[in-house]
């Protein structure tokens, strides 16, 4: 099954961060990508996903405002899993802050 790509526009970069922020159609995904760094994400709509992980699938609701951190070396595809259009602004930590 093909998917339409989520799109990206990237907002801000320093030497310290990285801003992008991501919008996703309903059932658009990432498609598979690997962290480099830590991040947050904060969403700016309802984020119902769907997050293809290398052990499996599972299903994550972020509520508008909300907001999540992860560490370097995640790997995943994420999905727009709700029937709504769906975006979220990721911060990109950079070692050395």
């Amino acid at each position: 099954m093909t998917r339409p790509q989520a799109t990206s526009e990237l907002l801000l970069e320093d030497e310290s961060v990285r801003v992008t922020r991501f919008d996703f159609a309903p059932g658009a995904e990432t498609g598979w990508h690997k962290h480099g760094m830590d991040y947050v994400i904060t969403a700016v709509t309802d984020c119902p996903m769907l997050l293809e992980e290398p052990g499996g699938s599972r299903e994550s609701m972020v509520p508008a405002g909300m907001a999540y951190k992860r560490a370097i070396g995640v790997e995943h595809n994420v999905i727009n899993n709700g029937d709504k259009p769906m975006s979220f602004v990721e911060i990109e930590l950079k070692k050395g802050i």
